[in-house]
């Protein structure tokens, strides 16, 4: 696991996720002007913090969890957030 996974695990464990995987796509991006700005990742999290919450509500959650890795290590990141009931 690379290490910038590690810190999105440790960030997101704030969400107590009763699931998490993460996917680096970085390699698929090799080129690509914002890869120089940072990683491409896939991000699955299942969390009882998401409960009621609107699709927007959930991103902005998980954006104040990641915090400033989103300005820096991280340009793009795919989010598929659930409650534990729309699993």
């Amino acid at each position: 696991m690379s290490d910038r996974i590690a810190t999105l695990r440790a960030r997101l464990a704030v969400l107590e996720p009763q699931r998490l995987e993460i996917v680096d796509d970085s390699h698929r991006h090799a080129g690509h002007a914002g890869a120089r700005e940072g990683g491409h990742y896939r991000l699955h999290i299942v969390s009882r913090h998401f409960c009621g919450q609107s699709t927007l509500a959930r991103h902005r959650l998980i954006y104040d969890a990641v915090g400033d890795l989103m300005r820096n290590g991280i340009h793009a990141l795919i989010i598929v957030a659930l409650s534990p009931e729309e699993t």
